[in-house]
C-alpha cells in the first residue's frame, strides 16, 4: 500500500525513483526499472507493507536522548519539571565538563528518529551542541535532514548583545561542521527570555532568513507569570537568582509574542496548549509562515487540559507534530505520537493526523517543496511500515501495531532489525 498523503492510499502501488528523487507514483514501473518488492520486508505476514513519506518530527531536544525514562512524574507542574532538568544537567556536568554535550546522545537520538520512520527533524540545539559528531552519526552523512534551532535565553537587561554574538559564532560553526543541517533560532520561552531579547532574535532571523521556534502558551504557570509576575515560575526564577522585574512587561500575553513571531520568515509555536481563540485565529491568519507544533504524549505526561486540536484545525492552523524529548516522553517515535492523537482525538480524521506527521511538518519547517508527500519531483524519502491487516484507509494504519521496517533517505534504503 502506498500512502502518498497527497492522495488516497493505493493498493499495489509503485513509487518510481531516479537520482534520489520521486519520478512518479502509480501502479506501474518503467520496463527498464530495477524493481524492489518492499513486501519482502514483511514476509511473516501476507498483508504486506505501507509506504509513507518520511515522517517529520518538527520538535525535539536530542540532548536528552540518553534518558531511559522521563524526568519527574506524570502531572508534574512545568516549573517543578524544569527543576528536575536543571538537576539532571548539573549531575551530568559533575561527571565531566563535556558530558552534557556527549555527541553519542545526539547520534542516538538521530538514529532513533530515523529507525522509527522520521527523515526530517526540527531540533532545539544549544550553542555548544557538537554538530560535527552528530552530523556524522551515520557514516559521513546524517540519517535525517535537521533544522537546528539554536536556543537562547536570559532575563538580564544586557543579554541581547551577548546572545547575538553567541548565535553568530554558533552559525559559523554549524556551517563548517554540519553543512547539511539548516540553521534556526529559538528564543526559549516567555518565562526565560527577556522581551528585548525576543525582539532582537526576531530581527536577526529576518536579517538572515532564519526560521524561529519558541515554546509558547505551554502551561498555566507561564500565563500567570506574564499576567502578574507571580506564581511558581516567579518562585523558580527567584530561587535561580535570575528574576528581573524589567524583563517581562507585566500583562503581556501570548498574542504579543505571536505578533513578534509574525514578522519572521517561518515561525513554529511549540506546544500552544493554552492558546485563546483569538490567538489561534491570529496564527491561522499567518498560516503560510506560522505553525503550531503539538507534542501529544508530552502534553499527556504533564496532564494539561484537553489539547485544543479540533479548534486549531477548524480555525485553519497548520498543526505539525513533535516528540519533544525523552525528558518528557518515553521515546522519539513519531508514529506513536500519531497513534496517541487518534486515541485522544477520535473526532479528528485519521487522514488529517497523517498529514500532521508528514506534510504539515514540512510546511512548519519550510521544506514542503521537497518533502512531506510522495509526489514527482520530491525527495525520495520513504518510511516503510509492516501491516498485520489490510489497509482500507489511514485509520487502519494508525490503529495497528505496525513497526518501521525500513527508511529511505533520498533513494538510499536502510533496513531496520
Amino acid at each position: 500500500y502506498v500512502v502518498p498523503v497527497a492522495g488516497a492510499p493505493t493498493v499495489d502501488g509503485v513509487v518510481v525513483i531516479e537520482g534520489g528523487k520521486i519520478v512518479s507514483v502509480g501502479q506501474s514501473a518503467p520496463a527498464d526499472a530495477v524493481v524492489v518488492d518492499l513486501n519482502e520486508l514483511n514476509r511473516e505476514n501476507a498483508c504486506g507493507v505501507a509506504v509513507l513519506p518520511g515522517l517529520i518530527n518538527a520538535h525535539t531536544h536530542l540532548e536528552f536522548s540518553d534518558l531511559v525514562a522521563p524526568l519527574g512524574s506524570p502531572g508534574t507542574r512545568l516549573p517543578d519539571w524544569i527543576r528536575e532538568v536543571d538537576t539532571y544537567r548539573l549531575n551530568q556536568q559533575g561527571e565531566s565538563p563535556t558530558a552534557i554535550n556527549d555527541p553519542q546522545r545526539f547520534a542516538a537520538g538521530l538514529r532513533e528518529c530515523f529507525q522509527t520512520g522520521a527523515t526530517t527533524i526540527g531540533d532545539i540545539a544549544q550553542t555548544d551542541t557538537p554538530f560535527r559528531e552528530a552530523d556524522e552519526s551515520n557514516g559521513n552523512r546524517p540519517p535525517c535532514d535537521v533544522t537546528a534551532f539554536v536556543e537562547l535565553l536570559g532575563l538580564s537587561d544586557d543579554r541581547s548583545e551577548s546572545a547575538i554574538a553567541e548565535l553568530t559564532t554558533c552559525s559559523i560553526r554549524l556551517a563548517k561542521e554540519a553543512p547539511n543541517w539548516q540553521m534556526g533560532v529559538s528564543p526559549h520561552a516567555p518565562y526565560s527570555t527577556h522581551w528585548k531579547l525576543v525582539q532582537a532574535l526576531c530581527r536577526h532571523a529576518c536579517d538572515h532568513n532564519l526560521p524561529v521556534a519558541m515554546h509558547l502558551a505551554e502551561s498555566p504557570e507561564e500565563l500567570e507569570l506574564l499576567t502578574s509576575h507571580s506564581g511558581p515560575f516567579r518562585e523558580l526564577l527567584n530561587d535561580l537568582g535570575v528574576w528581573n522585574d524589567n524583563a517581562i512587561p507585566r500583562g503581556v500575553t501570548a498574542l504579543d509574542y505571536l505578533q513578534q513571531l509574525a514578522g519572521v520568515p517561518r515561525a513554529l509555536v511549540i506546544h500552544g496548549n493554552y492558546l485563546t481563540s483569538a490567538e489561534m485565529q491570529f496564527i491561522a491568519d499567518q498560516r503560510t509562515s506560522m505553525s503550531v507544533v503539538y507534542c501529544p504524549r508530552t502534553h499527556s505526561y504533564f496532564q494539561h487540559r484537553d489539547y485544543p486540536l479540533q479548534q486549531l484545525l477548524a480555525a485553519g492552523v497548520n498543526v505539525a507534530l513533535g516528540t519533544d524529548s525523552r525528558a518528557s516522553n518515553p521515546d522519539l517515535n513519531l508514529m506513536q505520537e500519531m497513534r496517541h492523537v487518534l486515541q485522544r482525538h477520535p473526532n479528528v480524521p485519521p487522514a488529517a493526523i497523517v498529514r500532521m506527521g508528514t506534510i504539515n511538518g514540512a510546511v512548519a519547517l519550510g521544506c514542503e517543496e521537497f518533502r512531506g508527500t510522495l509526489e514527482p519531483g520530491k525527495d525520495a524519502d520513504l518510511a516503510i511500515f509492516s501491516l498485520d491487516e489490510e489497509l482500507d484507509d489511514e485509520a487502519a494504519l494508525l490503529s495497528q501495531s505496525a513497526r518501521c521496517l525500513a527508511t529511505m533517505k533520498r533513494g538510499d534504503l536502510t533496513h531496520h532489525n
